[in-house]
């Protein structure tokens, strides 16, 4: 979980609309300090996970080449 006090700006995915487990990313966050904040869309008061910049590039890569 988060422990950073500084306002969050979130970006949820364009398939986040159409019923699917996705998640929202905080770009800006993750630009300033290496480090991108991860949530659940539908939960926006609940949990965010933390993680490197290369372990989140690694997520989306998995991401994309999932049959969908």
């Amino acid at each position: 979980m988060t422990t950073t006090t500084e306002p969050l700006h979130w970006f949820k995915s364009s398939y986040s609309d159409n019923g699917g487990q996705c998640i929202e990313w905080a770009p800006a966050y993750a630009s300033a300090h290496g480090v991108v904040p991860v949530r659940d869309s539908k939960q926006s008061e609940g949990p965010v996970l933390m993680v490197s910049a290369g372990a989140f590039a690694s997520l989306v890569s998995l991401a994309r080449g999932a049959a969908l």
